[in-house]
């Protein structure tokens, strides 16, 4: 009867001890995952923002031009739209 109950809380003790170690590894897998998917994620939105920046640029550069070609404009006007196209 001892050695029974010595061997139940050996075995006891011993799952507890691998319990904790390997939720230890996991939780550290699991940060380490964190740090990298935040990482990736962050070098995306400055290269988005790069990008988005280039093309204020390239838009600041372009001449403005008052033709308005969205028909849902109020301001729309097809003669002036039909005007652009023929100069074209």
């Amino acid at each position: 009867m001892a050695t029974q109950n010595v061997v139940r809380y050996t075995a006891i003790i011993a799952g507890v001890i691998y319990g904790f170690s390997h939720a230890s590894t996991l939780q550290k897998k699991a940060d380490a995952d964190y740090i990298k998917h935040a990482s990736e994620r962050r070098e995306k939105l400055i290269e988005q923002a790069r990008k988005a920046y280039a093309q204020k640029q390239i838009d600041d550069k372009k001449p403005k031009s008052d033709l308005i070609t969205d028909p849902e404009d109020p301001k729309f006007d097809l003669e002036k739209l039909f005007a652009s196209w023929e100069k074209a």
